[in-house]
């Protein structure tokens, strides 16, 4: 009995002793598995290190002789530049991308003149590559720039202006509701305000041309419509104190007592004190009653305008009718409220 007790041990230490052989060998054979595929993109890591840096050695030579043979103004380095910058994008090295294009937009501007339509796409690339790097006010200046320069190119009736205007609209209203540029609460209000002009005078701009189309001011009217309501909501937060009255802060007020003189006697005296008017917070609570009501009416404005072409219009198809319905729904249910909260005020 006690033989076969032993054996039977025994059967069981080689058994567990087998086991743990043939997991070691699994492990064995895994991590030499993990190790040669590390080995592959280590390799593969290097081959591609060594063609990217052959790759900008020869784009790079490639520069140097055209600016010896023609010149470092030549307009054929643009192109050059460009694919070069295009190449740092792919490796998201968008701080080299921004250097290149801006040499191309340098060049173009050089040989082209300072409002051509060359530079118009390394512009939007310009852009583009900023904003990955969260170069908000080199995008701000680039944005500025890529409007103007169209706004000499096209007139009021061309498309291509819109759209541009739509373009540079967007971001201002980004700018504002994202703070992207740091601005203080005054500063805010004063882009948006601004901003709002801006699509006023587009509006109207477009509205004066004859063979301009009604339809292709949506954007832009709807656009006006959101940086009013961004607006109307900073007035509604803004406590009443912080606007300016039209009343002065303080008055003077008279005061007399009845004093004893040097002689003993009893006489009248009379000082000015300044005191605070209590017509100026009414004051203050009606100016800010009257930027509420200001830009809630140029909501309403807007949505007027959207209404008269969605009912006009012969150009537009149902669903987009039925977009424009959503749109003036929202606007129309933001802008009830904040009526609501400006008569609260009193």
């Amino acid at each position: 009995m006690f033989y076969r007790q032993h054996i039977a041990r025994g059967l069981l230490i080689v058994g567990c002793l087998q086991f743990t052989a043939v997991v070691s060998g699994q492990f064995l054979v895994q991590d030499t598995e993990l190790e040669a595929a590390e080995i592959d993109d280590s390799i593969d890591t290097e081959a591609r290190a060594l063609e990217i840096t052959q790759e900008l050695a020869a784009r790079q030579l490639a520069i140097e002789n055209i600016q010896s043979d023609l010149g470092v103004y030549d307009q054929s380095l643009v192109e050059i530049y460009n694919d070069l910058a295009n190449f740092y994008v792919e490796l998201e090295d968008y701080d080299n991308a921004v250097r290149y294009h801006s040499e191309a937009l340098q060049i173009t501007r050089i040989n082209t003149g300072l409002y051509s339509h060359e530079q118009i796409p390394i512009l939007d690339s310009l852009i583009q590559n900023n904003g990955r790097g969260e170069r908000w006010e080199e995008v701000d200046n680039l944005q500025e720039l890529y409007y103007f320069v169209n706004s000499r190119l096209f007139n009021y009736e061309d498309l291509r202006y819109l759209e541009a205007a739509e373009i540079y609209g967007n971001w201002k209203l980004r700018v504002v509701r994202e703070n992207l540029l740091a601005q203080s609460g005054r500063e805010l209000l004063n882009t948006a305000g601004e901003l709002s002009l801006f699509y006023e005078r587009v509006i109207e701009g477009v509205e004066l041309q004859p063979t301009a189309s009604r339809e292709d001011l949506l954007a832009v009217i709807y656009g006006k419509s959101q940086i009013d309501l961004t607006l109307a909501r900073s007035v509604a937060r803004t406590p009443y104190t912080a606007f300016e009255g039209t009343e002065n802060p303080y008055i003077n007020q008279t005061r007399c007592s009845n004093v004893r003189n040097s002689q003993g006697q009893t006489v009248r005296q009379c000082f000015t004190v300044q005191v605070e008017n209590p017509r100026y917070r009414l004051s203050q609570r009606e100016a800010k009653q009257f930027a509420l009501v200001r830009h809630t009416r140029q909501i309403s404005r807007s949505i007027a305008m959207l209404e008269g072409i969605k009912n006009s219009s012969t150009k537009l198809s149902n669903s987009e009718k039925q977009q424009i319905e959503v749109q003036i729904a929202e606007l129309v249910t933001e802008s009830e409220q904040l009526v609501q909260a400006s008569r609260r005020l009193f």
